[in-house]
């Protein structure tokens, strides 16, 4: 089954008063491009992160978010307690023996509390049990992004056999003006003969009709369209990864829509040349995708 490279997922967990989210979400990419949007994350764990979430996503751009929601109530900051005293001396010494020195001790208290390094944020380092319980909820959120990538996947997967087999239904189409075709021919070379005047013999005709024929002959680029149409579905049912070698399959498809409208020679085969490759440009964009 297909996986889409986009996706989303979230998880939460509960440390001491504060609540952990973990998001994590991906786009297309050519590798596991991974970035971690957090300081969260202690440094000598940042490498196994990155091994995990690229172990289990295989490619993609790849983007993990970790945030704190404070709980209602919990302190934030706390004193320092030095830091305070020190100011607080050297507010005493200031003022003694001046109007200042008869300040409430709440005006004081505020002023001092308003000075830099006096509140200090509360140390939020996860202790390892704390980091046991956060990297399982990253594990959690790279699993629910599996999980929307194998959904979007299931989309995928029918767009694009979708899309080849309106491809595949309109060889036919092509080879329906195909006996046309080459009356229109030999009606264009006779009418230049008489244009101009000319006498051909019926065996020169039969030699420029050949000629022209084969150089307009477009079995094999049928042909090897149908293959690669076959290959594209075998290798979208088959293999557990297949992005990349879509693109490649995709690429040789255009090879032969592009020679077959090269060589239609015909206004009713190009139509239907320019519907396939419609239905290509479609393919390309599913594919970059792709997983």
């Amino acid at each position: 089954m297909l996986k889409s490279m986009t996706g989303y997922g979230k998880a939460t967990c509960q440390l001491g008063p504060d609540k952990y989210l973990v998001e994590i979400r991906s786009v297309n990419g050519k590798s596991a491009d991974i970035t971690l949007k957090t300081q969260l994350i202690p440094r000598d764990r940042e490498v196994e992160v990155r091994k995990y979430i690229a172990d289990q996503l295989s490619r993609g751009n790849i983007d993990l978010f970790i945030t704190v929601e404070r709980t209602e109530g919990a302190a934030t900051k706390q004193i320092n307690r030095e830091t305070l005293l020190a100011y607080y001396k050297q507010l005493e010494e200031a003022v003694e023996g001046t109007d200042l020195a008869c300040c409430e001790p709440d005006v004081k208290l505020g002023s001092l509390l308003r000075l830099p390094d006096v509140l200090e944020t509360r140390n939020t380092e996860l202790t390892p049990d704390d980091w046991e319980k956060l990297y399982d909820t990253i594990r959690q959120a790279v699993a629910g992004l599996d999980d929307f990538r194998r959904r979007e996947g299931e989309s995928l997967h029918r767009d694009v056999l979708a899309q080849v087999g309106k491809i595949e239904s309109y060889i036919p189409e092509v080879e329906r003006y195909e006996r046309e075709r080459v009356s229109a021919i030999r009606e264009r070379i006779e009418a230049r003969a008489r244009e101009l005047a000319l006498q051909m013999d019926g065996n020169r005709l039969e030699q420029e009709m050949i000629f022209w024929l084969e150089k307009l002959d477009v079995n094999e680029e049928k042909v090897r369209l149908r293959q690669h149409c076959r290959y594209f579905r075998e290798t979208v049912e088959n293999e557990p990864l297949p992005g990349r070698k879509l693109g490649f399959i995709a690429q040789e498809m255009g090879r032969e829509i592009n020679t077959l409208g090269s060589k239609a020679n015909h206004a009713e085969i190009q139509k239907w040349v320019v519907r396939m490759k419609d239905e290509l440009e479609k393919i390309k964009e599913q594919t970059l995708n792709i997983l």
